[in-house]
């Protein structure tokens, strides 16, 4: 099973290199970081059909660090959401997948964009699932220089008041914001015991290793949310990206998009 996510999540990286190398621009570094947490929840952990966006028994995923966008299109692409081809039209005129997610993307739940929005929705669905007594889940993904953000805070005491059990939020912890180096701009440490005063369930994992991905998201609900904090690396799986992170909007050079292609192991 590890085996074959892991080749998913390579999978992922490939087509987002490509998507971003077609659009000219983008955020590789915060997309490749969460390929490996996205390919889990969406081909191991959530139950959707994409033949049935809308059914009402699946689990909700949200994409709070919605400039992240790439990697929830190349899940939904190869899920069969929409065809893979279309990936091609990232942030071009008309297309269903612009730089941030909209609903008018089969598959996605609502337009992120917006730090800290994304989470307060996947809280409030998360509650109203609960009232309606729904065995459904809310999965929600955050960037760690998001959680600078006091609505992020305002929602975790919510969730934790209303005891949303079937909520988690997956943090992609990379070090990195928009800005530069996290810790030297608004440090978030110590970030486990800050969630855990907050009352979450808090594990802290290796966000690249697969086996403790899936682990933390299926391991048993108590009754509190859980917070799983992944610890990542910015653009994994490509030399140039992990080594200098000033690539945050941007798409990779003719030079660069072969290089990457060849890092990551991609058919062109």
């Amino acid at each position: 099973m590890y085996k074959r996510l892991e080749e998913i999540a390579r999978q992922m990286r490939c087509e987002i290199i490509k998507m971003l190398y077609e659009a000219g621009s983008g955020h590789p570094g915060a997309s490749l970081s969460s390929a490996d947490i996205v390919a889990a929840l969406f081909f191991e952990v959530m139950k959707h059909n994409p033949k049935n966006p809308n059914w009402d028994e699946r689990d909700r995923f949200f994409l709070s660090k919605g400039h992240a966008a790439p990697v929830l299109y190349t899940a939904l692409a190869l899920c069969g959401y929409f065809p893979l081809e279309e990936l091609k039209t990232l942030r071009k005129l008309g297309s269903r997948l612009q730089g941030h997610p909209t609903s008018k993307c089969p598959g996605v739940e609502v337009g992120t964009g917006s730090l800290g929005q994304g989470f307060s929705v996947a809280a409030g669905t998360a509650w109203a699932l609960k009232h309606d007594s729904s065995q459904s889940h809310v999965f929600v993904l955050l960037g760690d220089g998001e959680c600078n953000e006091g609505i992020v805070w305002e929602a975790a005491m919510f969730a934790k008041h209303h005891h949303l059990n079937n909520l988690a939020a997956i943090i992609d912890c990379n070090g990195y914001t928009n800005d530069g180096i996290l810790r030297e701009i608004m440090d978030v440490e110590p970030f486990v015991e800050k969630w855990r005063a907050f009352g979450w369930d808090t594990i802290e994992i290796d966000g690249h290793n697969m086996e403790q991905i899936v682990k933390a998201l299926k391991s048993p609900l108590g009754n509190s949310p859980r917070c799983i904090l992944a610890r990542a690396i910015k653009g994994k799986g490509v030399h140039y990206l992990e080594s200098d992170k000033s690539f945050h909007t941007k798409g990779p050079t003719l030079e660069q998009f072969q290089s990457a292609l060849k890092d990551l192991g991609c058919k062109n």
